[in-house]
């Protein structure tokens, strides 16, 4: 009999284990852009401990099964891989960075699985369309383009373009070409540096020469606090641009005294304005948690993971990767508070919203 307990006790106790839908990211934990990783991810999981606490989908509970990529794009596949073939996990999430998202896709073409939300705006992942990857978030064309339209419009006349000799650096400089074309003007200047050893000893110093008046930074968080102090030491009063990958506190913290006045673009409302509801939810969510408050990169997490959980609900009964991919291309205006995300087999999109920042003295974001 107490054989049969036993037996009984490991039973339930597999079947429990059975029962998680187990979702996998790999993503730098370490590295350059662990301050907003850590950020996207905790407005995720916010997101998912309320889904679990209410009984999870179909009453299974989601579990988040996150590894560190150190911003490492061979690293990010070989974890995709560990977490599609060892860990079983009906989808990827929140994968941070171009060049590792790109690194992953064949795998996930080759097992069948669907990324959400994948941490990135490069145009690569839109178009044209892959039918695992679904964005929840603009591109950074789309973000550089209004950057410079903005720059133009306060009168603006000598700008530079500082970017990341990758595939997300020569992405996002597609939609600041595009910006200057629209205002018709040209850049003073663009100039790339190398992602795993930046060097602007060769840059800051044109870039005083040309008295440049705004720099468009297209770079990680560590790149941009690094490159901006150079600058500063040099005596450029130069106005800073960076993009939303950049949309973090621990980003602000890495700029430390160089931090106030910088220009952030936002792919989600702003983080404060309770008139919009995803923020209201958001908040509500934050302060049980004990955050003090939301960041934007903590919206973009929190995005992602309800276009996730929806895409499971709708799969019905114990989600798999094939019901989610289909119940994914079926998911028309489904509104996520304020905002309305849809998805086809030619339209992975998600969300075209761009907008401005701008950190406060008190070392906040500001619109």
């Amino acid at each position: 009999m107490k054989k049969l307990l036993c037996a009984l006790a490991l039973s339930s106790l597999a079947a429990s284990a059975a029962a998680q839908i187990m979702i996998g990211q790999t993503a730098g934990f370490t590295g350059a852009v662990a301050a907003g990783v850590k950020e996207t991810t905790d407005g995720a999981k916010m997101y998912f401990d309320a889904v679990n606490a209410r009984g999870g989908i179909n009453g299974q509970p989601i579990e988040l099964v996150s590894l560190d990529d150190k911003f490492d794009p061979k690293l990010a596949a070989e974890n995709a891989k560990k977490l599609i073939t060892e860990k079983n996990v009906v989808a990827l999430f929140l994968v941070r960075g171009t060049p590792h998202t790109q690194a992953i896709a064949p795998l996930l073409a080759e097992y069948r699985v669907p990324l959400v939300a994948p941490s990135t705006g490069a145009m690569v992942l839109h178009k044209p369309v892959n039918p695992y990857i679904f964005n929840v978030r603009a591109t950074y064309q789309r973000e550089a383009e209004r950057a410079i339209r903005h720059l133009s419009l306060i009168g603006m006349e000598r700008i530079a373009v500082l970017h990341v000799d990758d595939s997300f650096g020569t992405d996002a400089v597609v939609g600041a070409t595009a910006g200057f074309t629209a205002v018709g003007k040209q850049p003073a200047a663009v100039e790339k540096f190398d992602r795993a050893k930046p060097d602007f000893s060769a840059i800051v110093p044109k870039m005083v020469k040309m008295n440049v008046q705004a720099v468009l930074f297209i770079a990680s968080g560590a790149v941009v606090a690094e490159g901006t102090k150079a600058l500063r030491d040099a005596g450029s009063p130069a106005q800073i641009v960076t993009l939303s990958n950049n949309s973090a506190g621990g980003f602000i913290t890495l700029m430390g005294d160089n931090a106030r006045g910088v220009i952030v673009t936002q792919v989600f409302p702003y983080e404060r304005s309770i008139a919009s509801p995803i923020v209201k939810e958001a908040t509500e969510l934050a302060k049980a948690k004990g955050f003090d408050a939301v960041s934007p990169a903590m919206m973009e997490g929190f995005a992602g993971a309800k276009v996730l959980v929806e895409g499971l609900r709708r799969g019905g009964g114990t989600p798999t990767r094939d019901k989610l991919l289909a119940a994914l291309n079926n998911l028309h205006k489904y509104d996520i508070g304020g905002m309305e995300v849809s998805y086809s087999t030619t339209d992975h999109s998600g969300l075209d919203f761009a907008d401005l920042s701008i950190i406060g003295a008190d070392g906040k974001f500001r619109r």
